[in-house]
């Protein structure tokens, strides 16, 4: 796992202090402008929303060091904690839009907390910002005016992508290895799209697990006995952990490898799988690599993010969405001065009207239309590894 941000301060304790900050005071311009981020904070063994919120934190400090927006507003920042919970989620979503001067709303990592919350978000008509979450149904949700806005992976691009790797790879038989949610059943959904128009590879079987199953051994090994030859795996952190020290208790000829979607990054993955991920053939999708990062945008974002306790990119955990969040706030910062305003609609309306963006991600030319919400597409994927300091790298294959 990457270093801890300093010797003495943990992930828990960084968390608190950016919480603790006092808001920014007024500035000439008016009072704050306030960004909200509903993320899974409490959730164990999480890094997900602290990743998001690092990035929305030094996106932040760079425009109000720069003179803020609106004519010298600052931009704040709101968090509440849904625990991956969506009760919680649609609570919060009450709370923030209750808040005068909150403009938009960040999501966190959880694509089944946020369907959930679709119908509240509608009805407060609240700018949401997925900058994790990859259910293709977060914005394709049927609203006009559509209120979701992502700059993330979308699970209809991950599913055929780590088909085509798996089949750049020799592998002509795989399973699916999905989590029993709305994410599941969306990936799923985008794996049966491609088979539509490519034979291979062949899918063998579905196996389906249950959030938080303490085994995943007997499903896994149902889809080897089918002749899977890789393992296409939709899972978090902590069921993938638990795969991976089972795999790593069979014999030789019962590992295939598995390409895995992207939620294992936004937890302790490493930590979990320990001495036993060497011991399996395991890749992972991601958007984006601070190691392939353009080198003026990265040496911008690193010198604000020192002051974060970030010296060098191997402190960042779940890098993806630190890198999405920080390029999300900058697009936001524009739109809202596009807009003039802080009124919720008027922002909506000008993320599809801004023009460009030069971002660690990728040039937006322009991040938005009316007509496309999605900020990425499959030019921006990539398959990465875990080195053995847990520092998660691009891969070859």
């Amino acid at each position: 796992m990457a270093a801890p941000l300093t010797p003495d301060l943990g992930r828990r304790a960084f968390q608190a202090s950016l919480l603790a900050a006092p808001l920014p005071t007024l500035a000439a311009g008016g009072p704050p402008v306030l960004l909200g981020i509903d993320g899974e904070f409490g959730l164990q063994n999480s890094t997900s929303a602290q990743a998001i919120e690092l990035g929305v934190r030094i996106a932040v400090d760079q425009v109000n060091a720069r003179g803020g927006v609106l004519g010298g507003r600052p931009l704040s920042i709101v968090t509440r904690d849904h625990r991956s919970i969506p009760a919680r989620g649609i609570q919060n979503i009450a709370e923030f839009a209750a808040m005068p001067d909150l403009v938009a709303l960040f999501g966190g990592r959880f694509s089944p907390v946020v369907i959930e919350q679709l119908p509240a978000l509608k009805a407060a008509k609240v700018p949401f910002l997925a900058v994790w979450s990859a259910a293709d149904a977060i914005v394709d949700n049927g609203s006009t005016p559509n209120y979701a806005f992502r700059l993330s992976l979308r699970d209809s691009l991950a599913m055929p992508f780590m088909m085509t790797r798996a089949k750049a790879r020799g592998v002509l038989r795989v399973g699916l290895l999905l989590t029993n949610t709305a994410w599941g059943r969306s990936n799923l959904a985008a794996v049966q799209k491609y088979e539509a128009t490519s034979k291979l590879p062949k899918v063998v079987g579905t196996a389906w697990y249950n959030w938080q199953e303490k085994s995943l051994v007997e499903p896994y090994l149902r889809l080897v006995r089918l002749g899977a030859q890789a393992i296409l795996l939709v899972a978090n952190d902590d069921e993938a952990a638990t795969l991976v020290r089972e795999m790593a208790r069979l014999e030789p000829t019962q590992r295939v490898p598995v390409l895995s979607h992207w939620g294992i990054t936004g937890g302790r993955f490493f930590s979990g799988a320990g001495d036993a991920l060497p011991q399996v053939d395991f890749s992972v999708v991601q958007t984006f690599s601070f190691f392939r990062a353009p080198p003026a945008q990265l040496a911008t974002f690193l010198a604000s993010a020192k002051a974060h306790r970030i010296q060098r990119i191997e402190d960042i955990e779940s890098p993806v969405g630190t890198a999405h969040a920080y390029d999300m706030t900058h697009i936001l910062a524009k739109a809202i001065d596009l807009a003039g305003t802080t009124d919720r609609p008027a922002v909506r309306d000008a993320l599809e009207r801004v023009k460009f963006h030069d971002g660690l991600v990728r040039r937006y030319a322009p991040p938005f239309t009316p007509t496309r919400h999605e900020a990425l597409g499959t030019a921006q994927l990539l398959m990465a590894r875990y080195r053995d300091d847990g520092v998660l790298v691009p891969a070859e294959r």
